[in-house]
């Protein structure tokens, strides 16, 4: 890297500042909806950042929202990567446009790494977003990492795979530099795509599967069928805690818990036998339909992986299908087990999932389950009880909660989550 030597300017405090830099994901793809995309995705960030403890700002440049304010810049990072529907998180600086100051900011960026501890190689690469720059960005780039080279001497250059890149974006006004870059969730804003009803269990699948669908731009309300009376409430905490986790990843919704014992103890009265969990399922599916007419959902989602256990093989899903009055949508269907543990690792509801409970699943559960359930022996068994009445009194005896509302302002409920018209 070369350029002619500068006599450094007087540094001005006003001109630097913190930021963090959101480097938006698919929504760039939208042509004349994306502005739609923009403004659910900023929404959706705005309200990660409530109750952050000061006041914050958000500026929209080409396919980049930068995100700044009054609060520690690593605070600003975490809340941000919560927020589905962007690439990376970056924490960067802002100066203004001019060469001088963003030469001098990546002098002190190299700098105060390398205080930090040995920096092995370092580059520099340059964004020229203003074409009026004067200088393209190549130049830039050789600029600014001749004079980080003439303060650091004994930083080694490595244009093809440097530990550090020093990343200048340049815009008419604010130039922005950076020089980490954290991956974000991706995807489409959450909301952007409509509203689902996640069926949650305390288990590693439905968590995941909720998040993925999140991911595709769903605002998801969730439903936990609990086996009480004759089980614990081990599992509702467990559906709690999982909802709780999901919800910072999106405006909050509710969760639904709904005591389905009495209804399974009718099925097995009925004679349902080695159809028992297929009935029990078809049961949960019917139900969470009527909740969902009731929630504004307008789909459902599972967490059901093709062949996983005996009442995920194609014919029970298709018997289970048949139930629904609304699209069924199983974003782990392809998954196996371990790629679904790992996520929910990566996630944070592992530690969750793990923790022991009584699954309402089990219940009353046959010593072998039918592979293939037929729907006329189901149906056989479901005219022996009042099905329409059944899921009448379950409704009827919901208990709704809005897990986080202990940790974010009560503006979160029902209507703050509505999801936008926007299509692609």
């Amino acid at each position: 890297m070369s350029g002619q030597p500068m006599v450094p300017a007087p540094r001005s405090q006003a001109s630097y500042g913190p930021c963090v830099l959101l480097k938006h994901g698919e929504i760039f793809l939208k042509g004349r909806n994306r502005h739609r995309f923009t403004e659910r995705l900023h929404d959706n960030l705005r309200v990660a950042l409530r109750g952050i403890g000061g006041s914050t700002w958000i500026k929209t440049a080409q396919n980049v929202t930068v995100l700044g304010g009054q609060v520690p810049r690593d605070a600003l990072v975490e809340r941000a990567r919560r927020v589905v529907g962007f690439n990376s998180v970056e924490p960067a600086v802002r100066v203004p446009s001019t060469l001088d100051d963003v030469t001098r900011a990546g002098v002190e960026a190299l700098r105060d790494l390398a205080a930090l501890g040995p920096v092995r190689s370092f580059a520099v690469r340059a964004r020229r977003r203003d074409k009026q720059f004067p200088l393209k960005s190549s130049e830039v780039a050789a600029y600014v990492g001749a004079r980080v080279k003439e303060a650091l001497p004994h930083l080694p250059v490595e244009l093809k795979r440097p530990e550090v890149l020093l990343s200048i974006e340049i815009d008419r006004k604010e130039t922005y530099l950076s020089w980490t870059r954290l991956p974000g969730l991706t995807g489409l804003p959450v909301g952007s795509s409509g509203r689902a009803l996640v069926l949650l269990s305390g288990g590693y699948d439905s968590p995941v599967a909720g998040l993925r669908a999140m991911r595709r731009g769903l605002a998801c309300d969730f439903v936990h069928f609990s086996g009480a009376p004759y089980t614990n409430p081990s599992s509702v905490y467990k559906a709690y805690a999982l909802a709780r986790e999901l919800n910072r990843h999106q405006p909050p919704g509710r969760l639904h818990v709904i005591a389905l014992g009495k209804a399974q103890k009718q099925l097995a009265v009925a004679g349902a036998g080695r159809l028992q969990v297929v009935a029990q399922r078809r049961l949960m599916i019917r139900t969470a339909s009527a909740l969902a007419a009731r929630t504004g959902a307008e789909a459902l989602v599972t967490g059901d992986s093709l062949g996983q256990v005996a009442s995920q093989t194609l014919a029970n899903m298709a018997a289970v299908d048949e139930a629904a009055t609304l699209p069924v949508l199983r974003p782990l269907l392809g998954w196996d087990k371990q790629e679904i543990i790992d996520e929910a690792r990566a996630i944070g509801t592992a530690d969750i999932s793990v923790l022991p409970d009584e699954d309402c699943c089990q219940l009353l559960a046959p010593p072998r389950v039918t592979t293939r359930a037929g729907l006329p022996q189901l149906r056989a068994v479901e005219k022996r009880i009042d099905l329409d009445e059944v899921v009448e009194v379950l409704l009827d005896h919901v208990q709704v909660m809005l897990p986080g509302a202990d940790e974010e302002p009560a503006a979160h409920a029902a209507g703050a989550c509505r999801p936008a018209e926007v299509s692609s």
